[in-house]
């Protein structure tokens, strides 16, 4: 294999702008074909991005001879069934976060990768950004000193009843179709992140309520984690606060002094030494899966390690399983 020929299965609002057109734009790769269940809407994108096909049936592209890795886009409920057959036609998989709907199901996937001898690397692009990269790189050199706890704090206004009437939306809290609400949404990249970071864990514990009732899906959970290394994480994500009071940061505080960053608005580190603070920018990514789709096309050439492998999407499931309760 000496190029990589794409065929997206989902190609939904995650696929106009962050993740699809990447696929052009990085070397030795290109997106040939598209699947969406409604035909018209397949048909759309593939006119709108110029992709020279499409269809409406995730086999058809599976089995396409031209398509040769699969990037699966859909909600986490289809994941662990188009993985595993676009495993059985041997063809590696880009699979989008979270990696399926729990952590049983994420094992399955990936028993099946080490058993098909077949790659896969999951969307947890977030770790190859520049932003997050340094954030990395500033913990590896100790800038502020041993870490000794992180805190993390994510805070959303409520759905509205429009939100809930609006299909891209109301999937999300729909245990059935994304795993347990906007916490399986968005946590996931907040999780590996700091796996990324911390490395191995030795315990982790949390809990989940529903306390607005606006929906059935969870809509506050706590979580806290004991790493190897000795490092304490507590984080809480509410889903149903007014507007005025949304919060997205991530504190990690060392012997030396703290590093501040934001998740999903990140445009700026904070580093505090000793009440003095340094301020690092960072320009916004047009498609920001960019450098994770460069790293996963060159993994599946044979040309460098795996980004983010089966294992280590299964251990943010696990996470999310124990905070959850699940």
């Amino acid at each position: 294999m000496e190029n990589i020929k794409w065929g997206i299965i989902g190609c939904g609002d995650v696929t106009e702008v962050k993740s699809g057109p990447a696929f052009n734009k990085v070397n030795n790769s290109s997106l040939v074909a598209v699947m969406r269940r409604d035909a018209e809407k397949a048909k759309d994108y593939a006119l709108r991005h110029h992709v020279p096909k499409w269809y409406d049936d995730a086999s058809a592209l599976i089995n396409d001879e031209e398509v040769n890795a699969i990037y699966i886009a859909t909600p986490p409920a289809f994941h662990e069934e188009y993985t595993l057959a676009a495993f059985e036609a041997g063809k590696p998989v880009y699979l989008e976060k979270p990696m399926t709907l729990n952590y049983s199901s994420a094992i399955t996937i990936r028993d099946a990768a080490i058993e098909k001898n077949i790659k896969l690397a999951v969307a947890h692009y977030r770790r190859e950004q520049p932003l997050f990269k340094k954030v990395k790189q500033l913990l590896d050199d100790h800038i502020i000193g041993d870490t000794r706890f992180v805190k993390m704090d994510l805070y959303k206004k409520s759905l509205t009843a429009n939100d809930l009437k609006n299909p891209k939306i109301a999937w999300r809290v729909n245990d059935a179709i994304a795993g347990g609400g906007l916490f399986h949404d968005l946590a996931p990249h907040q999780l590996d992140l700091l796996y990324y970071f911390f490395g191995e864990i030795d315990k982790a514990t949390g809990y989940a309520i529903n306390q607005a009732g606006l929906y059935d899906s969870d809509d506050m959970v706590s979580g806290t984690i004991l790493f190897k290394s000795g490092v304490i994480f507590s984080g809480l994500w509410c889903f149903n606060v007014s507007e005025k009071d949304e919060k997205d940061e991530c504190e990690i505080t060392g012997s030396k002094g703290k590093i501040n960053f934001s998740v999903f608005e990140h445009q700026k580190i904070i580093i505090t030494i000793n009440g003095e603070k340094e301020i690092i920018p960072f320009m916004p990514l047009l498609h920001v899966q960019q450098p994770m789709i460069e790293k996963v096309v060159a993994y599946f050439l044979g040309k460098s390690p795996n980004p983010c492998g089966a294992d280590d999407g299964a251990i943010v499931m696990q996470l999310m399983d124990q905070f959850t309760g699940k």
